[in-house]
């Protein structure tokens, strides 16, 4: 279900990743997508403009303030038919005003993980690749759900890299 599996990894001076009691630390990829109001885009979900981000292949990538940056993770997820995925940010990150959303993984989905890291502070915030970035708690049903993801052929099925907004 997650390519590369990792048992729990936990080394000074990093953000810990892989198997927790009752779920999975994801780790960061080094590719970032770092919003820029250089152009004057406008953020628009429905008509989503290339020239409102940088993209960064770093170890380290700086969050401008009051700003965000899309990442991917380096695992490859294979959601069953009668799983729900929720992602939770690591108490790390938090604790330093950078919050990370990922919208529940549907059962039936699989690929990279898109991740957004927002820098809610005003100054310059900090995220690690290859580092835990965040944390997945697996939900199992009672039985397999009617209609998968991969049913619907969702528009984010099979991503790799970091995804942007479709319609």
């Amino acid at each position: 279900m997650i390519e590369p599996f990792v048992e729990a990894q936990r080394r000074d001076g990093c953000i810990s990743y892989g198997l927790s009691s009752y779920g999975y630390d994801a780790r960061v990829a080094d590719e970032f997508k770092i919003f820029t109001n250089v152009d004057s885009a406008v953020v628009d979900p429905k008509n989503f403009a290339d020239n409102s981000f940088v993209d960064r292949k770093t170890d380290v990538c700086v969050i401008p303030p009051n700003s965000f940056v899309l990442a991917r993770t380096v695992e490859y997820f294979r959601i069953p038919r009668d799983v729900l995925v929720i992602c939770l940010g690591k108490s790390t990150y938090a604790r330093c005003g950078i919050i990370v959303n990922v919208t529940p993984l549907e059962p039936g989905w699989e690929g990279h993980v898109t991740l957004e890291f927002s820098n809610t502070t005003p100054l310059p915030a900090k995220v690690y690749a290859n580092e835990g970035a965040c944390q997945f708690l697996f939900l199992q049903g009672n039985e397999p759900c009617e209609t998968s993801y991969a049913d619907r052929a969702g528009k984010y099925m099979g991503q790799k890299g970091v995804t942007l907004p479709k319609i």
